[in-house]
């Protein structure tokens, strides 16, 4: 139980970022069955039923993982109100949230079973069209809108419209990819692009309409907008709903070329289809961590003002490269007083512990700890930038040796894994192990494990030791997960402004990180020349990592 509360602002957010992303295969799924494939099968010819059991098989995963992920919801948050509040485990299956799981859970259980019938009869259609309405209402019950005093009936319809675009949008274009793959013929491309380009069209400004309405409502003035982390997340999400557009743009004039020359090349059509997938799971994460913060709303003396949020982002040189005394930490100093004390007091506890991970408790912070934070992230930036300049001198050609890049990594990590958290194992008392029980020192090592099998794979793949094709995908795949980390990172901290002001660095760095995974995905993924432009962008990205990191400030 103590474990669980540990862990349980990490878990939230990862199972929400679950519900949301099966939410949208399952919805964006039945609108691509019912309105692009169904109503064109004929002109889509033998493919289509190809497409229909694909995208069937994509139901079914979608709707399979989702039950799992609204059990594992369910469960974790009735164990904490029992453990926490003392709520019966019987009466807090009585609460509303548990009942709008419940209803998630048996919706999408009967998508799993309707999709898994080949039988798409005019009964079985109405049926998902139905299933698809109630997992948006349910979806549209757990959110911010039905927890105010006022307007909950208007604010639950624009946040269920806006989920409803997202998730056609979004949720469809796995589909239109599998489409994509499965028709050769120029027909059967503009009848799926153009209905599935004006179905996203629809839901694009169905999105953004509701958007509007609920950012004017949740963040409620411009200083809440810049001043919290809601705010500062709803700009990220922002961003990168614009790339998607840009993506999404392209392949729009794509579709319209594909009308006047049926011989329109679609492959990077695909491609950037492909990583409209990977963004939307960012803004999926990104969601994610908004539906666990309050809104900037309910934080009217929480927000801070543009001159101290400029003051903080200003640069300043030279970096912190010196690191400070670990024995002026704010836990080991108190460490060693309650030492000190113990062995003066014979009656006292032997050994008391300064600091338990995941008790819930912060140390107050000593200016040590600040200076201890600072070094850190200004060393990881120095080691960024190195591997991005490395990487742009490999590009040249002419520095063969440059191609070892992926081995500045190793040392990153070994860096963060030995500094991140000093209170831990191996500069610290506590254990590794039981570190783990702290939501934030679990991230931590969750990153140092990304690092080391980022630098290995693409290492190898550098160096020719391993010729698998998917194992160029692992630097992508990797990066993207990072960034996704960074979205839904959180510092223990007790000072609500304070720690704005630090994870306000982790949205341009998650950003940069989803530019850096997608475009080294397309420069994998597509031939030359179109790929040579992608291939110059994503060292750049890590150069601006560094920089960034190097500009890390906590005071």
């Amino acid at each position: 139980m103590e474990l669980l509360f540990d862990l349980f602002g990490f878990l939230d957010v990862v199972l929400r970022l679950v519900a949301l992303s099966t939410q949208a295969l399952m919805i964006g799924g039945i609108a691509f069955i019912l309105l692009v494939v169904l109503p064109f099968r004929a002109e889509i010819g033998a493919e289509a039923d190809e497409i229909l059991r694909r995208s069937r098989m994509l139901l079914r995963w979608g709707a399979g993982v989702a039950v799992l992920g609204a059990v594992a919801y369910i469960v974790i948050n009735v164990l904490l109100l029992y453990g926490s509040a003392d709520v019966p485990i019987a009466e807090g299956l009585t609460a509303n949230f548990v009942i709008a799981e419940m209803v998630r859970i048996a919706t999408s259980a009967a998508i799993f079973v309707v999709a898994s019938s080949p039988s798409v009869g005019t009964g079985r259609r109405f049926g998902l069209f139905a299933l698809a309405f109630i997992l948006l209402a349910a979806a549209a019950a757990n959110s911010h809108s039905v927890s105010r005093m006022t307007g909950r009936v208007p604010m639950a319809l624009a946040d269920g419209i806006h989920q409803l675009g997202a998730s056609i949008w979004i949720g469809g274009i796995p589909y239109f990819v599998v489409a994509l793959a499965r028709t050769h013929d120029a027909l059967a491309w503009r009848r799926i692009g153009k209905r599935f380009s004006q179905m996203s069209m629809l839901s694009v400004a169905a999105l953004v309409s509701a958007g509007l309405v609920l950012a004017y409502v949740f963040v409620g003035s411009w200083q809440g907008l810049y001043g919290t982390s809601y705010g500062v997340m709803v700009v990220g999400k922002v961003c990168l709903l614009g790339g998607l557009l840009m993506l999404g743009f392209y392949n729009f004039r794509t579709v319209e070329r594909l009308r006047t020359d049926p011989t329109t090349p679609i492959l990077m059509m695909r491609r950037f289809a492909e990583v409209e997938i990977g963004v939307g799971l960012s803004v999926f994460a990104l969601a994610a961590s908004i539906t666990s913060s309050p809104p900037a709303i309910d934080q009217p003396f929480a927000q801070v003002p543009w001159s101290v949020t400029m003051a903080r982002m200003a640069p300043v040189w030279p970096p912190r490269l010196v690191s400070p005394d670990f024995d002026q930490m704010a836990i080991p100093a108190l460490q060693a007083k309650l030492d000190a004390e113990a062995k003066a007091d014979a009656s006292a506890p032997q050994h008391p512990r300064a600091y338990v991970p995941g008790e819930g408790i912060l140390v107050p912070r000593a200016p040590a700890d600040i200076a201890w934070s600072e070094f850190n992230h200004h060393w990881a930036g120095v080691f960024v930038l190195v591997i991005g300049l490395l990487a742009l001198l490999e590009r040249t050609g002419k520095v063969r040796w440059a191609r070892h890049w992926p081995l500045v990594f190793l040392a990153l990590a070994a860096f963060l894994f030995v500094r991140s958290d000093p209170e831990t194992w191996p500069l610290g008392d506590i254990g590794f192990f039981e570190s783990l029980r702290d939501a934030e020192i679990l991230q931590h090592r969750l990153v140092v494990v990304l690092v080391v099998a980022f630098a290995l794979f693409e290492w190898g793949v550098r160096t020719g030791r391993f010729k698998q094709p998917w194992a160029p995908l692992v630097f992508p795949l990797l990066t993207a997960v990072g960034g996704g980390m960074l979205l839904m990172h959180s510092h223990n901290i007790s000072d609500v402004k304070e720690q704005f002001l630090i994870e306000l660095t982790h949205i341009p760095l998650a950003l940069l990180a989803v530019v850096s995974a997608w475009s080294r995905w397309l420069e994998l993924r597509l031939p030359p020349p179109h790929n040579r432009i992608f291939g110059q962008i994503w060292p750049i990205a890590y150069v601006l990592v560094g920089l960034l990191l190097l500009n890390y400030r906590e005071a």
